[in-house]
C-alpha cells in the first residue's frame, strides 16, 4: 500500500497546487484516476504571518506541529509543508515531530544538482530570500545563488502577499517578474528557484527567460515517490 501523504498547508494557492500535483501526476505512477491516500490541514495564514514578520520560528512551529499532530491521527505516514519561508523553523519542528518530513528546500537543491546547475537566482518572499532556507540546502552541493537588491525584494514580498496568495494575478507582476529573471540570467545564473508555492501562478518555462525550479510541483513529485516507495527516504 502507498505511504499516506499529509500536507501541513500554510497558504491556500500553494498547498492547493502542491494537492493537485500529487493528485493529478499520481496517475502516471500509479494508473487511471489514482494517488496515494492525502490529508490536508492548514491553519489561517493570518496565525503565521505575526510569528513570520517578527522572526518568531518557535511561534511557526508551533503551528506547523499542531497540523502535524492533526495529520498524525488522521493517519499520514509522513509530512510536507508546501510553503517555503515557514521552512526557517525546520529544524524546530522536525526534532518535535513524531513523523518524518520531507523539506522543500532540499528537494529543489536535489533537482538543481541532478540537472548540473551551478548558480541559482532565488525568488520568493522577502523573509525566504533574505533568510538562510535555501543558502544552507544549496552549500550541501556546493551550489552559488544569487537574490534581488533591497528594493526588488521588497516589490516581490508585496507582489505575493497582497497578490498571488489571494489568486490576484496581474500582467504588471509577472513583466516585474520576468525582468528580475533577466537580471540573473544577465549575471550568469543558469536557472531560477520559485522559492515561493505560489509564484508558479505565473512564472513557468513557458514564459521565464531561464529554467525554472518550482518548488511547488517539485515537492509534491517528491511526496509521490515517497510514497510508492520511490524516494529517496525509501531507499
Amino acid at each position: 500500500m502507498p505511504k499516506h501523504i499529509g500536507i501541513v498547508g500554510c497558504s491556500a494557492e500553494g498547498a492547493a497546487l502542491c494537492y493537485r500535483t500529487i493528485c493529478l501526476e499520481g496517475e502516471d505512477l500509479m494508473g487511471e484516476h489514482l494517488h496515494p491516500e492525502v490529508s490536508m490541514h492548514t491553519h489561517p495564514l493570518g496565525d503565521y504571518t505575526p510569528f513570520i514578520k517578527t522572526g518568531n520560528q518557535q511561534g511557526v512551529a508551533d503551528l506547523m506541529l499542531s497540523s502535524a499532530d492533526k495529520l498524525q491521527r488522521c493517519g499520514a505516514d509522513f509530512l510536507i509543508c508546501p510553503d517555503n519561508t515557514i521552512h526557517e523553523a525546520f529544524d524546530i519542528v522536525r526534532s518535535g515531530s513524531a513523523l518524518p518530513w520531507l523539506h522543500i528546500a532540499e528537494v529543489a537543491e536535489e533537482e538543481a544538482f541532478n540537472l548540473g546547475y551551478k548558480r541559482l537566482g532565488i525568488t520568493g518572499t522577502r523573509y525566504l530570500m533574505e533568510g538562510p532556507v535555501y543558502p544552507d540546502a544549496l552549500q550541501e552541493k556546493d551550489i552559488d545563488y544569487l537574490i534581488p537588491g533591497p528594493a526588488e525584494r521588497e516589490e516581490i514580498n508585496s507582489i505575493i502577499f497582497d497578490e498571488l496568495v489571494k489568486n490576484i494575478l496581474n500582467p504588471n507582476s509577472i513583466d516585474f517578474f520576468l525582468k528580475i529573471i533577466e537580471k540573473f540570467k544577465a549575471e550568469d545564473c543558469d536557472a531560477i528557484v520559485l522559492g515561493c508555492t505560489e509564484i508558479p501562478l505565473i512564472i513557468n518555462d513557458h514564459n521565464s527567460p531561464l529554467p525554472v525550479l518550482d518548488s511547488t510541483r517539485l515537492l509534491a513529485r517528491a511526496a509521490l515517490k515517497e510514497a510508492i516507495g520511490q524516494g529517496q527516504d525509501s531507499k
